[in-house]
């Protein structure tokens, strides 16, 4: 019997010590996505009566949603511009659009951050929320945006057709497809040469195909604008020629601007300008080219036709764009956000190159490009998400004919496109 007891006694000590050395097991702070991307807190949300609180001024401001703060009444007020509302602290009766709501859990303070109630946010401004219990994270997916939608039209195959994949069926054929979710096509028909020629065929691969003059109706069916994209690489020279080649400029401008007449406006598409390029190199650089496209502006201004650049982000390897002296002159500036190497595009170089944008040029001119082929259907979610969060004018898409059914409905939950009237 004693032996028992020792025994006994030993596992007891045994299990007893294994406890005081053993880590306690502590929750995961709770964490939140905003359209798929990470949101930095000062002050986590919490959970309180089985309901989770969020800091709301942190979110709403990621929503682009105006927040006010009344320190007499302790009362906050937020609106979007259609909604709006108007809580106070330790007060279960929030207002929405001045009618009274009873909240599960009142407003509170903690850490001077007021903190209120998801799923009050979540149903007044129309968001989706997801609670993922295992890892203790809360995603929000503000509801669509109506946004300018581009698409790349460019040759491709059989099998990554740009008809088929917009229109929905193999051409001639047409359909409403995926019409619904662009805007406007931006179609990759064109180059130049170094003496200014436009070329409808070039030997990277872009020119115009038989039967344009119907994609350019089809488009215009389902409220699709077009614009002629004139793409050219400077790998052997051929911008860094034309842009110190008066004679060569003037005739590439006369050429564009005449062929401009057949869409509602010009995408300049130069790239590779500036790469290892000496402070003193790029001083040259980047005012011969900004001189070219004011030429070309100009010149299309008497044509009623608007100008997009489609330009290297200011965090690539290409600095050859001078991006606050171009925003004065084009319409819009599509950032091509995306070759940093690695798949789906890092979402922190992506804000990057859009925040180094946005210090030059104004956000309604700025269109986040995306590069389809680097991201897949949760991915460009995000990357819309960037977008949004930072107001810009919308996004456009590289290319058509590689989107897949997943990022065509990613692109569906996240935005409307905005339409021609």
């Amino acid at each position: 019997m004693k032996r028992i007891l020792s025994v006994l006694l030993l596992v007891l000590i045994l299990i007893t010590s294994q406890a005081l050395i053993a880590p306690a097991q502590v929750n995961e702070p709770i964490s939140v996505l905003i359209d798929g991307l990470s949101l930095n807190l000062e002050v986590l949300p919490i959970i309180q009566n089985d309901r989770t609180l969020v800091p709301f001024r942190a979110i709403a401001e990621a929503m682009n949603i105006d927040v006010s703060w009344d320190d007499q009444t302790s009362t906050v007020n937020a609106t979007n511009g259609k909604t709006t509302v108007r809580l106070q602290i330790d007060n279960r009766t929030a207002y929405l659009n001045n009618t009274p709501v009873t909240l599960d859990v009142a407003p509170q303070i903690v850490d001077g951050r007021t903190l209120i109630p998801l799923r009050f946010f979540s149903e007044a401004y129309d968001c989706k929320v997801n609670w993922n219990s295992a890892i203790n994270q809360v995603s929000i997916i503000s509801p669509p945006k109506a946004m300018t939608v581009i698409g790349f039209y460019a040759l491709g195959d059989s099998a990554t057709s740009s008809w088929t994949n917009l229109f929905g069926q193999a051409y001639p054929a047409a359909a409403k497809g995926n019409t619904d979710i662009i805007s406007e096509l931006a179609v990759g028909w064109y180059s130049v040469d170094k003496q200014g020629n436009l070329l409808e065929k070039s030997r990277t691969g872009w020119q115009r195909p038989d039967g344009w003059e119907t994609v350019l109706n089809t488009a215009k069916q389902y409220k699709l604008s077009s614009e002629m994209v004139i793409m050219v690489t400077d790998s052997d020279g051929t911008i860094s020629d034309l842009l110190n080649d008066p004679t060569a400029m003037a005739r590439a401008v006369q050429t564009i601007s005449e062929e401009a007449r057949l869409y509602s406006g010009v995408n300049l598409d130069f790239e590779g300008l500036g790469y290892k390029d000496s402070v003193e190199e790029l001083q040259q650089v980047q005012p011969r080219f900004t001189n070219f496209v004011k030429l070309l502006d100009q010149e299309l201004n008497n044509n009623s036709s608007h100008l997009t650049l489609t330009l290297h982000a200011l965090n690539s390897a290409y600095p050859g764009y001078d991006y606050q002296a171009l925003g004065k002159i084009a319409d819009r500036i599509i950032i091509m956000a995306y070759g940093y190497g690695s798949t789906p595009e890092p979402e922190s170089q992506v804000e990057q190159a859009v925040e180094l944008a946005r210090e030059s040029v104004p956000a309604n001119k700025l269109i986040l490009g995306i590069s389809a082929p680097s991201e897949t259907a949760e991915s460009i979610g995000a990357k819309v998400g960037i977008a949004k969060r930072y107001n810009l004018n919308g996004v456009a898409l590289w290319r058509l004919g590689v989107i897949n059914n997943g990022m065509w409905q990613a692109l569906r939950d996240s935005l409307t496109a905005n339409k021609l009237q």
